[in-house]
């Protein structure tokens, strides 16, 4: 089964933190553990959340918005898609995401 883990963070501590981004060659123990077991599919850090544009077709026009859609406490600052047996595997996966310590870490199966 296939699993989108959005990587959640604390809005407060996201905006307060210098938000470093990975370098291509940095280890992320994590990810490497998984990318070699060919179970993660794929990931990435996102631009920061006030970034992000909305869409929306309201009477056959296209209105466009700043920043996320909903306001919320929490932001998705990332994102892994991982192809496991079932959701308790996937529970294990997320529980062992380093973000998972001050964060969140959401699990959502592809439908189909």
């Amino acid at each position: 089964m296939k699993f989108m883990l959005f990587v959640c963070v604390d809005k407060a501590a996201y905006e307060g933190e210098p938000q470093k981004p990975v370098e291509p060659d940095e280890p992320m123990p994590w990810a490497d553990d998984l990318d070699a077991a060919g179970i993660r599919l794929h990931g990435d850090e996102l631009s920061p959340y006030h970034a992000a544009t909305t869409v929306r077709l309201r009477g056959g026009e296209v209105v466009l918005g700043d920043g996320p859609f909903a306001e919320t406490k929490e932001v998705i600052a990332g994102y892994d898609i991982i192809d496991c047996a079932d959701l308790e595997e996937a529970v294990k996966i997320a529980a062992r995401h380093p973000v998972a310590e001050y964060g969140v870490i959401e699990i959502r199966p592809f439908r189909g």
